[in-house]
């Protein structure tokens, strides 16, 4: 794939860049170990300065930025300016937290070890590659960085080759923010030169952000190479709504969770249950608020919904919808690409799924919504729980009984109740099954990346 900007709106090449020569790639993986020396002896205060003076870059640039992001891989241009100012959030917590999160923790009671005193501490790794998507061009990098860098250790990223504006904007934002040159470094490659990256010895541990596939691939070179890997792969979130719901908020929310993005989000709501008794009135409410939608430019303030990122992302959810539809299932809105430039799907609700449907197991990754009627939790729980996939979930319910079913069984690394799964850095973010391993944000997000050494005094 060429490293370019494909405007998405227009189906135009807009800039396109040379990748980086062997040559190139060493200079940078020897300037981000160079960096890890420098980094990993200076103070928290000191990282925190600097963390922040980035924040401000970010906040300061944010339209420019954001209207960046958006020629790039689509989305509305009020969505990337949050993402831009949602980066410049996380910068902060970790400037205020990470300390706290990396102190070190003394054992009550040494002599139970026969010590006079015990204790563990973090240490940073070294360098380490984030390989990155598009669909969050900047927060899923600075998600990684922010709390890397704060840490201590050094970052190399291999991001999507359709958002090279984006990473190479990432490649200078933290040294303008004050901390040493290399300490974040942008790899324009191509996804056969990541094995070498992972296999050199200077590079110790590997994020991926990305499809299945991808992390199963990542996965085998970093354990071969016996390094550390977090992953977050794909997901089919379930959108659950019981009779106790307040269904109009529901309807709504579930609109946004599926159309966020353009409904290119891992943890956005993918599959919506409905219980048999509020089915009808559910199923008119979503359809009818998913086709008031306003699809058009991105740019354009008014827009909700803009164009797919690329063009074989939006016909592959053109042959996921297609090929239901051959198979009985029902279109309650949408289900065709507008005939118009660019990379555009209609804000879509299928429903009448069976299982030789490629909709029900592979995920959706466009404005496309599966809408399943079930009888009661239990069913809805089994339907749930049947993809490979169990990143995130939601369930609307205001019964205190079926609030605790969902919380206990389902299969996701998370569960929102009457709400749409959202990252925060406050809280750990990542999946189980096939949506990967590992986590992202809070304490554990920053802990990740670190030595955890015990220490034992006589």
């Amino acid at each position: 794939m060429a490293i370019a900007t494909i405007n998405p709106t227009t189906g135009s090449t807009e800039q396109t860049f040379e990748a980086h020569d062997a040559a190139e790639v060493e200079r940078r993986i020897a300037e981000a170990q160079a960096a890890f020396v420098a980094l990993k002896s200076t103070t928290y205060a000191q990282r925190g300065e600097w963390m922040r003076a980035t924040a401000e870059i970010l906040e300061a640039e944010v339209d420019d930025v954001a209207r960046m992001v958006t020629i790039e891989m689509g989305k509305p241009l009020g969505q990337s300016k949050g993402e831009v100012l949602k980066c410049a959030k996380n910068m902060r917590f970790y400037a205020d937290h990470a300390e706290e999160f990396l102190a070190d923790e003394k054992l009550d009671d040494p002599s139970s070890v026969n010590a006079s005193s015990a204790w563990t501490r973090y240490e940073p790794l070294g360098v380490v590659l984030a390989v990155m998507p598009w669909n969050y061009p900047l927060w899923q990098v600075v998600r990684f960085a922010a709390p890397a860098l704060m840490a201590g250790n050094t970052g190399l990223l291999k991001h999507a080759s359709n958002v090279p504006q984006s990473a190479l904007y990432l490649d200078t934002v933290f040294e303008r923010g004050g901390f040493p040159v290399g300490s974040f470094r942008t790899l324009l490659i191509g996804s056969r030169e990541v094995a070498a990256v992972i296999e050199d010895s200077r590079v110790k541990a590997v994020t991926l952000t990305g499809s299945e596939p991808a992390g199963r691939s990542v996965a085998s070179i970093a354990g071969a190479a016996i390094k550390k890997a977090v992953l977050e792969l794909g997901g089919s979130d379930p959108f659950i709504v019981m009779p106790s719901a307040d269904l109009e908020k529901a309807a709504e929310t579930a609109v946004k969770a599926r159309t966020s993005n353009n409904g290119q989000s891992c943890i956005a709501g993918k599959r919506f249950l409905a219980h048999t008794d509020i089915y009808d009135e559910f199923a008119r409410l979503f359809a009818e608020k998913m086709a008031a939608l306003k699809v058009g430019d991105p740019l354009d303030d008014a827009t909700e919904v803009g164009p797919l990122a690329t063009e074989s992302g939006r016909d592959e959810l053109a042959e996921l919808v297609d090929d239901a539809v051959a198979k009985g299932a029902t279109v309650l809105t949408g289900g065709t690409a507008p005939d118009r430039p660019g990379f555009f799907y209609e804000p879509t609700v299928v429903s009448g799924l069976t299982d030789d449907m490629r909709l029900v197991m592979e995920e959706a990754f466009g404005p496309v919504a599966t809408l399943y009627r079930v009888a009661d939790r239990e069913e809805a729980l089994k339907i749930a729980n049947q993809t490979t996939f169990g990143l995130s979930s939601a369930v609307w319910t205001n019964d205190a009984d079926d609030e605790a079913f969902f919380v206990k069984s389902l299969d996701a690394g998370a569960v929102f109740i009457n709400g749409m799964t959202v990252s925060y850095p406050e809280l750990p973010f990542g999946g189980i099954k096939d949506s990967g391993y590992g986590r992202e944000l809070a304490a554990p997000g920053i802990r990740e990346f670190c030595n955890l050494k015990t220490v034992w005094k006589g």
